[in-house]
């Protein structure tokens, strides 16, 4: 999409809370990647329309995705979200603590394979947002599917890479290739996964929707 038509939907987006905003003048001037404004609106529908009470979050940073869910969920809602990046830690808590949600959001620090292996499905997630290290996605998600609840809905960001998912990976940077490599493997094992019905959207730098599918509708399709 072009400058100009980005420019133009965006004209059109509700205003945020000031303190997000404040937020996001952070993550520019201290160049800390954030959710972008497109997956912003698509985030804010997703969330009330879903209205989960239950959410995990694979990758926190400066704790802007998850205060931006807190903003939409419903009453009741609990946000756990996980990083392991030792200074962007205690930046996270203080904006937490600053919006007045740490009632509502609960940051779990490590590993996320170590910590989502620890966690106990108890009902399961009604949304899980993958954005965390993207040649790790592969890696979490069969944790992700055993906490998903049955109804569940999973979102991975940042799944095309600026475009250079549809390149060779001999067109890629040799630094790249690993990730190019596992973030195919990801997106094929989402969309070829019994359980998850997927679709990738070119919005931002990418996402895909993943809703985990009801059981009855697996067995009518095994038994048809």
């Amino acid at each position: 999409m072009d400058e100009r038509m980005e420019t133009f939907i965006h004209s059109f987006d509700s205003a945020k809370p000031e303190y997000l905003c404040e937020l996001e003048s952070y993550s520019k001037e201290t160049n800390v990647p954030i959710i972008r404004p497109q997956m912003q609106s698509l985030l804010r529908v997703l969330i009330t329309w879903r209205r989960p009470m239950r959410i995990l979050e694979v990758g926190t940073a400066i704790g802007f995705s998850a205060l931006l869910m807190s903003e939409y969920a419903p009453a009741g809602c609990r946000i756990t979200t996980i990083e392991k990046y030792e200074k962007r830690i205690p930046v996270a808590r203080e904006n937490f603590a600053r919006a007045g949600k740490n009632d509502r959001i609960t940051l779990l620090e490590g590993d996320a394979a170590q910590v989502l292996a620890g966690l106990s499905e108890d009902g399961g997630y009604d949304l899980i947002f993958m954005d965390a290290a993207k040649g790790q996605y592969i890696h979490f998600l069969p944790e992700v599917l055993r906490l998903l609840a049955s109804d569940g809905l999973l979102i991975s960001d940042n799944i095309l890479q600026e475009g250079e998912i549809v390149e060779s990976k001999y067109a890629v940077t040799r630094r790249n290739r690993t990730i190019h490599n596992r973030m195919r493997e990801y997106l094929y094992a989402l969309t070829h996964c019994e359980e998850l019905e997927t679709t990738i959207l070119p919005i931002a730098d990418g996402v895909a929707l993943s809703a985990k599918r009801d059981a009855r509708c697996l067995a009518q399709t095994h038994n048809p």
